[in-house]
């Protein structure tokens, strides 16, 4: 496994699971502004929580379809470095936060099924400094907790880094890295005793997993 896999958790709801996760070693903390979502969280909630994040560690916002001018309002208050957009948003839509909300950067996630082609990724490849791929459930912007073929990455020809997520956890997280090599892995339902509330012992074992394979 070459480099670094770098590490996100998502769907952060309580200050002392963010504390677990830094401490285990994460990169990124995710935390979903989505209303149908069970970890949807309050503004005020993330901009405290990312006023207190020691360096090197990024806030990333996750949205879904939601009006630019409110994206570009809740990236500047809660002070993320990314905002990471699960919906149908542009490429035009992509360029446009980024240039007004400075210094923020894109993640464009996309929902994976057998029908995903290359196509469905290469717009993005001047606006987006990473690519999330997800499980496709029809019905579902994402947080399944269900992994996707593997496999059909490599149809897809990526130009920007791959951040894998969908399903993964401390039992598949080895063959998923194996079989995808993943700039990061995104982890979210597979660390977690309910929806929103992470498991601090699963935390510990998904770092320490990832971090088996790694080249320092």
């Amino acid at each position: 496994m070459p480099g670094r896999t770098r590490i996100k958790m998502c769907g952060i709801t309580r200050k002392k699971d963010a504390a677990a996760g830094i401490e285990a070693g994460v990169d990124a903390l995710g935390f979903i502004f989505h209303e149908k979502s069970p970890r949807n969280i309050k503004p005020d909630f993330v901009r405290q929580l990312v006023s207190s994040l020691p360096p090197f560690v990024d806030s990333v916002g996750v949205f879904v379809d939601r009006q630019l001018e409110e994206v570009e309002e809740l990236v500047e208050y809660c002070r993320l470095s990314h905002a990471q957009l699960h919906g149908s948003e542009s490429p035009k839509y992509c360029e446009r936060l980024e240039r007004f909300a400075s210094p923020v950067r894109i993640i464009k996630a996309f929902r994976i099924g057998e029908e995903s082609q290359a196509s469905d990724c290469s717009p993005y490849d001047d606006v987006a400094c990473g690519y999330l791929l997800d499980t496709y459930v029809k019905g579902n912007a994402g947080g399944t907790g269900e992994t996707f073929n593997w496999e059909i990455i490599k149809q897809l020809h990526l130009k920007r880094p791959l951040i894998l997520a969908g399903g993964l956890s401390p039992e598949n997280i080895l063959n998923a890295m194996t079989a995808a090599s993943p700039f990061a892995v995104d982890v979210n339902s597979g660390v977690e005793s309910a929806p929103g509330i992470k498991d601090h012992a699963k935390i510990t074992e998904f770092v320490k997993k990832v971090k088996s394979l790694q080249q320092i």
